[in-house]
């Protein structure tokens, strides 16, 4: 399998090079913040105008995904879209690539902080997900096992090399951004820090497998 297989709570999982998680035996596929839509919400407040090819890049990524794990459930972690308007306004063409990723399969949209409410194209909207002995959220919540989440963006350095990374303890593991323009919070931060609890780890996307360890506190599973 290529990633970097772990398990959380008996379940076993793998952490993929492209920074979606992959749970085999469920056949489900976890992405979190997508941000489609940022260089369009960035222009439209004003903001630095940005290549506005980031909705294109990340959604031909996560087709790569689905087409080579043909996952029955695809989980999007909340942020999946800048904002709502972002959603409101995806073009055609990327709406159309949505409703073909989704087609055959349970495809889940989970409230984020930037998409609070139902982000566009169909399938299922809901607070959060539970599979399993797993739960699936955007914002990690310090007392929970068994927790799939996103929101921090995390990254790990080590010497010139910065990449999004999951930061992965006994009890949870954070994802890292799968949206194209996306910046990231260090893995060592104390947001970060105070949710995990060591032996803690943070993997690096792309390839080699990079796995550093963190010293860092969430509680292990029931």
């Amino acid at each position: 399998m290529n990633g970097h297989a772990f398990t959380l709570c008996g379940a076993a999982l793998v952490a993929r090079p492209s920074g979606a998680l992959w749970w085999p035996a469920a056949r489900l596929l976890a992405v979190a913040d997508l941000h489609l839509g940022k260089a369009e919400r960035l222009a439209r407040r004003g903001g630095p105008l940005l290549p506005p090819y980031e909705t294109a890049d990340t959604l031909a990524r996560l087709a790569a995904e689905v087409d080579a794990l043909a996952p029955a459930t695809v989980l999007c972690l909340g942020d999946s879209f800048d904002d709502p308007d972002a959603a409101l306004g995806l073009a055609e063409s990327a709406g159309r690539d949505l409703a073909r990723l989704a087609a055959g399969r349970l495809w889940v949209w989970i409230a984020g902080n930037h998409d609070p409410g139902p982000p566009g194209p169909g399938a299922t909207h809901r607070g959060m997900w539970r599979e399993g002995p797993l739960a699936f959220r955007h914002i990690a919540l310090p007392e929970a096992a068994g927790e799939v989440s996103g929101h921090y963006h995390p990254k790990a350095r080590i010497g010139g090399l910065s990449r999004p990374c999951f930061v992965i303890d006994a009890g949870r593991v954070i994802l890292p951004a799968f949206g194209t323009y996306t910046g990231g919070l260090s893995a060592d931060a104390p947001a970060l820090a105070a949710l995990v609890r060591p032996p803690a780890r943070a993997v690096m996307t792309g390839g080699g497998g990079i796995v550093l360890p963190l010293v860092p506190a969430a509680p292990p599973c029931p």
